[in-house]
């Protein structure tokens, strides 16, 4: 059996050979690198990757991963569609009835075509694999900053500017998923764009629910506790006046920041006073589709095995799990660290059943969180590592990890 250790760096980090296409792709990439006035040591400052990295993408070699399309396609001036088409084929063909038109004017019915699109965008978000909507959700964001700026009416514009920080922040979630949550610098720039539009339209809603996103990137991908408790606690106190929802969403992921900190009694405080705070929701909240009263849950009992409190965080989680109303990506995170509960009870049996149930999932629909949390759990099992039921789950979890 090959050591998990290996297994995890091989599933997160290998990249099958690319051979589609031979000379033509590569030579396209040189073409437009030259056409954008870069040189191989330039393209690789600017996307923060090595020069035999992207030796490699033009020798055919190797290809970037689908989250680096759009920095790569803004860096060469090109659009995420032809970047996604060279490296993955062309997408499928839509009849000619069914192909929308980009709108080049902003008007009143512009406005509501483009909310439609960005809100089944964000419906497939939960549905489909991040990468699958990385090209769409660029292209979206392209072309509303391009009629935002065209646009000469002041109602027009602000709806205009609103879809286009609520688009920033779904680009974000999805760059961010898709990366499995290591282009925390890609998904900042999103978020930090979003809460900009926010400040200018004096909204603070928008500004509120990209400091938030912003703090998960600090608290889940550079595991910055005081950055991402600062930037919770922003987020809480600039939407309070507006919204109970993601006011209190906020102080929930305050609370988790306080106990990766080890702040057991600033933690219990923040999650006292973000359920008090969501006992105010109601149908009227702007933010009451984030489901923040439905995470309750979820995070409290994060927090509870950030401190240590294996047994009260599992009886959270079970709670969470059982729950009809989680999103099919936020499910393996649950599940990951209910295993991770239990392990810190020793319950074995229990550990490996729940990460069995988030490879399920995992293999139903890819999540970057998930993924995350259970390659922690699953290295967390190293006690009993001999055992055939851990090291049936360490051969699923490769398997997942090594498939394209």
């Amino acid at each position: 059996m090959v050591p998990l250790g290996f297994k995890v760096a091989r599933g997160l980090h290998c990249c099958s050979a690319w051979i589609s296409g031979g000379l033509m792709e590569q030579r396209q990439l040189v073409r437009w690198r030259r056409a954008a006035g870069l040189t191989q040591e330039q393209l690789a400052e600017l996307l923060n990757v090595s020069l035999s990295t992207v030796r490699r993408w033009e020798r055919g070699h190797d290809k970037p991963r689908p989250w680096r399309y759009p920095p790569l396609a803004r860096v060469l001036k090109i659009k995420v569609a032809d970047v996604s088409a060279l490296f993955d084929g062309p997408p499928a063909p839509v009849e000619p009835s069914q192909a929308p038109s980009a709108p080049t004017i902003a008007d009143l019915t512009t406005v509501l075509e483009l909310r439609e699109a960005h809100l089944a965008l964000s419906a497939r978000y939960e549905l489909v694999p991040s990468s699958e909507l990385l090209a769409e959700g660029s292209e979206q964001l392209a072309h509303l900053k391009q009629l935002a700026e065209q646009s000469h009416s002041g109602r027009l514009t602000r709806d205009m500017l609103a879809l286009q920080a609520e688009t920033a922040i779904l680009m974000g979630k999805i760059v961010w998923d898709a990366s499995q949550r290591r282009a925390s610098a890609a998904a900042r720039a999103y978020y930090d764009q979003a809460a900009r539009i926010g400040e200018r339209l004096r909204d603070p809603a928008v500004q509120g629910h990209a400091l938030l996103r912003s703090a998960y990137v600090e608290l889940y991908g550079t595991r910055d506790a005081e950055a991402g408790l600062v930037l919770a606690q922003s987020a809480a106190t600039v939407a309070a006046p507006i919204s109970p929802a993601l006011a209190g969403l906020a102080l929930l992921h305050a609370g988790e920041a306080h106990a990766m900190l080890r702040q057991g009694r600033e933690c219990d405080r923040a999650l006292g006073e973000a359920i008090s705070t969501l006992e105010m929701v109601d149908a009227t909240d702007i933010a009451s589709d984030l489901g923040a009263v439905d995470q309750v849950e979820r995070l409290a009992g994060s927090c509870y095995l950030e401190l240590g409190q294996h047994r009260a965080a599992q009886r959270r989680l079970e709670a969470a799990a059982s729950s009809v109303s989680i999103g099919p990506k936020s499910r393996p995170i649950v599940l990951g660290n209910l295993a991770r509960a239990a392990i810190g009870q020793g319950q074995l049996d229990g550990a490996v059943f729940a990460i069995g149930r988030a490879i399920d999932d995992l293999q139903t629909i890819m999540s970057g969180g998930g993924i995350g949390v259970v390659v922690t759990a699953v290295r967390e099992l190293r006690p009993w590592r001999t055992a055939q039921e851990v090291q049936d789950v360490q051969d699923r979890l490769f398997d997942l990890m090594a498939a394209p």
